[in-house]
């Protein structure tokens, strides 16, 4: 027997809007639902493989454990549970609860009743040790909006924009980046059509900069060079808002002169761009008179991101792209708590960096982006007081996705205990000691609060409107499968170490456990809209309400949007004073042939998809380094060729893939592929890791950590081995 069940995809972040037809209690087919008001039918070829990835034959349906000669045998979950608790309590009690850290990775954001007990649970055993991705990806974004400041009110939408500019972002195929992640093809279709002026920075001709008014190539790692040219024009010719500036911004005189220098001849010779096209971009984009600047993974895995994504809100400032009083407010959201929704700037952190935890290496501490997980393989390695001697991983992959892969390497080896939740034998549940079997989306109920929450973090992430949708359960896990939902494995560890667990502010019964749905009410408590209400909407809903307009400015508030915070001033003066080279390298480097630059692939999501048969014929088993045209003949490569890519840190192997599309000089690569550096020699199979070129102990950003991941120097060769 056939039926249709509604919920949504969670095999990224963009939570497409799904039906499943499920036969025989399987699922057997997904397809976008055309009645969502959100997504429009959309579905990509990724979630259309949800099936393929639940009945993967190897999937984990049994937990697992390392044994004492490295293989692994099937365990009940729940012994494996007692058993881990066990070990923590013993380290807790012998090295203090900063000996057990965790890492919650990208896929965490997917189940966010998962992410809520763990972050409780290392609560309940006193650790702060917890890292996560946001220091290693996008760290710029929370960085810069602490010493800019947030508007309360919020940006304008999209939907709404005359001008978009892009800086290093591809969403349509990273679903990320400014244009809504929710069906953005069609909504950058529409957006053209009724005449949006779409200007792109990015070393690569990516799709979306195939669709723009005005690209902008540049040299990899200029971003910040570019950006204050546009400004410069843009104070210059006076093409800001003036009012919004005199009203609500601080600092445009140390702007002024910090920026006084780039020139459009400067930005031309050190970027490789026009400097006239790089005016005409300042001036379209100033002219909107709606419309942001946003910014992608790229330029934040770049050096100095936080700068980069500083003026970014500054672009934005000082044209006065903000929600101003008395508009509507785009989303005034739904599971979460409706906001002030002022006109007005919001009080700036007094601490930005450097407070919280602090970590044993490099002078690193706490950020408003949160620990340096640049530096958590570093507290693994490290003997002596405060040492991390358990690791339990959530949603991630250490292995393929934490920058310094040789560094990530020795550390898993070197950990007493690591528990990794994960649904197969990932690079670094190979090396964990115990291996937990988790439910997967269609097994566990949601709710789409998780990309409600990310309008918080940057300028155009969340949805655009008050959406919200509730996700059930469409089908058991497989017969005789022994798995569980994230939140139960640390509901189980905390009542076998006798713990207390918090979920927003509601004590948890550690007697009785609750259902998955009453987690979900937990966290939703003060919603605008009641988790049961939005459950009435199987399709989706747009709660909207007109009379929610941005409030005017409180009666004496102060703070205002800051533009010329002196931190951010000072360095880009250095980088103003800075040499810049002709070659791969920065000042002070020695000469290295190109820069490598980090980029999506449609069909993975990071670590994930690449074992889905349907996802690989047609594409890549491997992650191709992309090379311009003259490049490969000037070095007498062509596709499929077996190269090395040299840093200044490791080398590793790539597949050679010919791309007019991305500018001489540069090579395009996904990040979070390869494996263990044993198996190098497969790379036709797995491919490169290039996490493995970063150095943690290297160039970084002081303040959070971060180190080179994109932009990255190197030189190139042909491998004397093809491995045919």
């Amino acid at each position: 027997m056939s039926t249709e069940h509604l919920t949504f995809c969670r095999f990224c972040h963009a939570f497409c809007a799904i039906r499943v037809t499920v036969e025989d209690g399987k699922a057997v087919k997904i397809i976008g639902d055309k009645e969502n008001p959100t997504y429009y039918g959309y579905s990509c070829k990724k979630g259309r493989q949800l099936p393929e990835q639940h009945y993967h034959p190897d999937r984990l349906l049994q937990s697992q454990k390392r044994q004492k000669d490295g293989s692994y045998q099937p365990c009940k979950v729940e012994d494996a549970i007692e058993e881990i608790a066990a070990q923590l309590s013993l380290i807790i009690e012998e090295h203090g609860p900063r000996a057990v850290a965790m890492y919650t990775g990208t896929f965490s954001h997917h189940y966010p009743t998962g992410t809520a007990f763990a972050m409780a649970f290392m609560g309940a055993i006193g650790s702060a040790m917890m890292f996560s991705p946001s220091t290693i990806d996008q760290p710029g974004k929370p960085m810069a909006t602490a010493f800019h400041g947030r508007w309360n009110a919020g940006p304008t939408r999209f939907d709404d924009a005359d001008t978009w500019l892009l800086v290093g972002t591809n969403p349509l195929v990273s679903m990320w980046g400014g244009i809504p992640q929710f069906n953005p093809a069609k909504r950058l279709h529409d957006a053209l059509k009724n005449g949006l002026n779409l200007l792109v920075i990015d070393p690569r001709k990516t799709d979306v900069a195939e669709k723009a008014k005005i690209h902008l190539q540049p040299k990899p790692g200029e971003d910040p060079t570019i950006l204050a040219g546009m400004i410069k024009v843009i104070l210059d010719e006076e093409l800001f808002d003036q009012d919004f500036v005199d009203e609500q911004v601080e600092g445009i005189e140390g702007l002024t002169q910090a920026v006084s220098e780039y020139t459009p001849e400067y930005v031309e010779s050190r970027a490789g761009i026009s400097g006239s096209a790089m005016v005409e971009t300042a001036r379209t984009f100033a002219a909107g008179p709606r419309g942001m600047v946003t910014c992608g993974t790229g330029p934040n895995m770049a050096p100095r991101g936080t700068l980069t994504e500083y003026l970014v809100l500054v672009l934005n400032t000082i044209c006065g792209r903000w929600v101003k009083e008395g508009e509507e407010i785009p989303n005034p959201f739904v599971f979460l708590p409706q906001g002030e929704n002022k006109a007005q700037a919001e009080k700036r952190p007094d601490e930005i960096y450097g407070f919280g935890e602090k970590m044993r290496v490099r002078d690193l501490a706490t950020s408003a982006a949160g620990l340096p997980t640049s530096a958590a393989a570093d507290e693994i390695l490290l003997d002596g007081e405060g040492q991390v001697r358990a690791l339990l991983v959530v949603g991630g992959n250490p292995m393929a996705a934490w920058p310094d892969q040789l560094r990530t390497y020795d550390a898993m080896r070197k950990l007493e205990l690591s528990a990794t939740l994960d649904i197969k034998m990932s690079a670094t549940a190979k090396l964990s000691s115990y291996v937990i079997a988790p439910k997967l989306s269609l097994e566990s109920p949601s709710i789409s609060m998780p990309n409600e929450a990310l309008t918080f973090y940057g300028v155009s992430p969340g949805y655009p409107e008050p959406y919200g949708q509730y996700g059930p359960v469409v089908v058991d896990p497989p017969k005789g499968a022994d798995v569980i939902e994230e939140w139960q494995f640390f509901y189980g560890l905390a009542q076998h170490m006798g713990l207390q667990l918090n979920i927003s502010g509601t004590k948890v019964d550690m007697a009785n456990a609750p259902t998955s749905d009453d987690v979900l009410e937990m966290l939703t408590k003060g919603s605008r809209v009641p988790l049961s209400e939005v459950k009435k909407h199987p399709h989706g809903h747009i709660f909207s309400d007109p009379s929610i307009v941005a409030k005017p400015m409180d009666e004496g508030w102060e703070p205002r949007l800051d533009v010329g915070s002196a931190e951010m001033l000072a360095e880009l003066n250095e980088v103003g004073s800075e040499e810049f080279t002709e070659h791969g390298g920065y000042a002070g480097d020695p000469e290295f042939s190109h820069r490598l630059i980090s980029r999506r692939l449609k069909n993975v999501y990071n670590s994930s998809g690449r074992d889905l048969k349907k996802l690989v014929p047609g594409n890549f088993s491997y992650n191709p380094a992309f090379m311009n045209p003259d490049d490969l003949k000037e070095m007498d490569l062509e596709t499929g060729d077996v190269i090395e890519v040299s840093s200044g840190r490791a080398t590793i192997l790539a597949i050679v893939e010919e791309a007019p599309d991305v500018r001489a000089g540069v090579i395009s690569m996904a990040h979070a592929w390869g494996d263990a550096p044993e198996h190098d020699n497969s790379v036709r199979f797995i491919g490169s890791n290039t996490g493995r070129l970063t150095d943690n102990a290297g160039r970084i950003d002081p303040r959070c950590g971060m180190p080179v991941m994109s932009a990255i120097p190197v030189n190139v060769r042909k491998a004397a081995n093809q491995l045919e």
